[in-house]
């Protein structure tokens, strides 16, 4: 092989790593996170959580939260916004829950309302057990 088809090869290769490491994190960044966990279920005395409080979990994994509304009761989400997997927070005047990385809002059925969130925010199910909540 002579120097100058060393060279083109060699910058061939070099070109294509370049376009790859710019490429995949491009790529990932304009997919959205799909969540892949497990879910088990939690079980929480109704006491810990009262009427229009919060309370952070982790169900399966997943950072989640808890949320007891007066209007309709016990609530379980997914912390993690789907569009690019920040945690989302609570507003609790509004009843909204908003990603600070890309102004994400989701109401308090976990619906996106505006923002770039592709699907709306994962929710576990909740079952009153008695004196107790089953979550997941």
């Amino acid at each position: 092989m002579q120097r100058r088809g060393f060279l083109k090869l060699f910058t061939s290769i070099l070109g294509l790593g370049a376009l790859g490491a710019f490429a995949y994190p491009l790529f990932r960044f304009l997919l959205p996170v799909e969540s892949a966990a497990k879910v088990k279920s939690i079980t929480l005395p109704k006491s810990e959580i009262p009427v229009n409080t919060t309370k952070d979990l982790m169900i399966g994994g997943t950072p989640s939260i808890l949320v007891n509304t007066k209007e309709k009761g016990f609530l379980a989400f997914s912390k993690v916004c789907t569009h690019l997997g920040c945690l989302v927070k609570y507003d609790q005047e509004r009843q909204i829950f908003i990603c600070p990385c890309h102004a994400g809002i989701f109401d308090l059925e976990g619906n996106v309302v505006s923002g770039p969130p592709p699907k709306p925010l994962q929710k576990f199910a909740v079952k009153v057990e008695g004196d107790n909540l089953v979550i997941g």
